[in-house]
C-alpha cells in the first residue's frame, strides 16, 4: 500500500500545474508571434526595396529621355539651314517632343516617345533628299549622339520592365499579397513602345 501511495503522489507532483501550463502555453505564444512579426517585416521590406527599385529604373529612363529632348532643338536648328522649306517635318518634330516631354506615366510616355521616334526618322529622311547635309560635321555628331542616347534608353527600359514584373509579381503572390493592398503597394505599368518598329533608333546611313 506504501508503495501505491508513492506512486500516486509521484505522479500527481509530475503532473503540469495549471499556473505552470499557462506559462509555457504563454511562451510559445510570444515565440509564435515573434516569428510572425520577423516574417511580416522581412515581406514588408522585401515589397519596399523592389518599389524603390522600380521608382529608381524608371528615373534613369527618365534621364536618357531628357537627354534625347534637349538634344532634339539642336538638330532641328542644324537641318533647318540646309532644309527651311521642310516646315512641316520640322515642326511634326517639335509638336511630337513637347507632346512626350508632357505625357504622364509609362503608357503615355511610351506612346509619345514612339511619335516622336516616327517624327525623327523622318526628319534624318532628308539627309537623303539634301546631300549637303551629310557634310555637316554638327549634323552627323548629333545624330550619332542621338543614337547612343537610343541605345541607353533601351537598356533602361528593359531593366526596368524587368524590375516592374519583378514588382508586379510580389504583390500578387502569397503570402506577400495579404501585406501588398493594405500598405498601398499597388501595380505599376509597363514601359513598352507600340511595336518594333518604334524600338529601333531613327538611324541613317550616310554612305
Amino acid at each position: 500500500m506504501d508503495g501505491i501511495a508513492w506512486g500516486v503522489r509521484h505522479i500527481a507532483a509530475s503532473r503540469p500545474t495549471p499556473h505552470k501550463w499557462r506559462t509555457e502555453n504563454a511562451m510559445w505564444i510570444w515565440i509564435l508571434l515573434i516569428v510572425v512579426a520577423v516574417a511580416l517585416i522581412v515581406m514588408y521590406n522585401s515589397l519596399v526595396r523592389l518599389r524603390v527599385r522600380v521608382d529608381s529604373a524608371w528615373a534613369d529612363i527618365d534621364v536618357q529621355l531628357k537627354r534625347r529632348w534637349d538634344l532634339i532643338p539642336n538638330l532641328v536648328e542644324t537641318v533647318k539651314g540646309y532644309a527651311s522649306h521642310e516646315r512641316d517635318t520640322l515642326e511634326a518634330v517639335i509638336e511630337a517632343r513637347n507632346r512626350a516631354m508632357s505625357a504622364q506615366g509609362p503608357s503615355e510616355r511610351a506612346e509619345a516617345e514612339g511619335m516622336l521616334t516616327g517624327a525623327l526618322k523622318s526628319l534624318f529622311a532628308l539627309s537623303e533628299a539634301y546631300p549637303q547635309l551629310r557634310a555637316v560635321e554638327s549634323f552627323t555628331q548629333l545624330q550619332g549622339t542621338l543614337n547612343e542616347i537610343e541605345t541607353a534608353v533601351q537598356n533602361a527600359r528593359r531593366y526596368y520592365n524587368a524590375v516592374v514584373r519583378d514588382y508586379n509579381t510580389k504583390i500578387e503572390v502569397f503570402p506577400t499579397n495579404l501585406l501588398a493592398r493594405p500598405f498601398g503597394f499597388t501595380r505599376r505599368e509597363f514601359f513598352s513602345l507600340e511595336n518594333e518598329g518604334e524600338r529601333d533608333a531613327p538611324a541613317v546611313s550616310f554612305s
